[in-house]
């Protein structure tokens, strides 16, 4: 079997790429990329927890409930992604670009 410190590793490091993606880059489809690869890394460690959990209380129901938590965190995730590219799309028809930082341009 193997540790759970690995998956503590693997992902930290998912976590921590998503999130210096998401702080530097100004492309709004490389940032919701970025927001799904931090989503992803949590649900490995959602996923990693139970399964350790369910290794030590092996004669107990337990050992789904992370699993439970991974698929509703993945269909929160799945409609982020269908607005976040619905706006991108309207976004891009105004403006003629996906760049954040000319976001304020849709207040007037």
């Amino acid at each position: 079997m193997i540790p759970i410190s690995y998956y503590l590793f693997l992902s930290l490091a998912l976590f921590s790429i998503g999130m210096i993606g998401v702080m530097t880059r100004r492309n709004i489809i490389i940032m919701l990329m970025c927001v799904e690869l931090m989503l992803n890394s949590v649900n490995l460690l959602l996923v990693a927890f139970s399964k350790m959990h369910h290794a030590q209380n092996l004669g107990t129901d337990v050992g789904i409930d992370g699993q439970m938590l991974v698929l509703f965190i993945m269909v929160v995730a799945a409609a982020e992604v269908a607005i976040g590219l619905s706006i991108m799309i309207l976004f891009y028809r105004k403006m003629y670009n996906v760049d954040v930082k000319s976001l304020n341009r849709l207040k007037h």
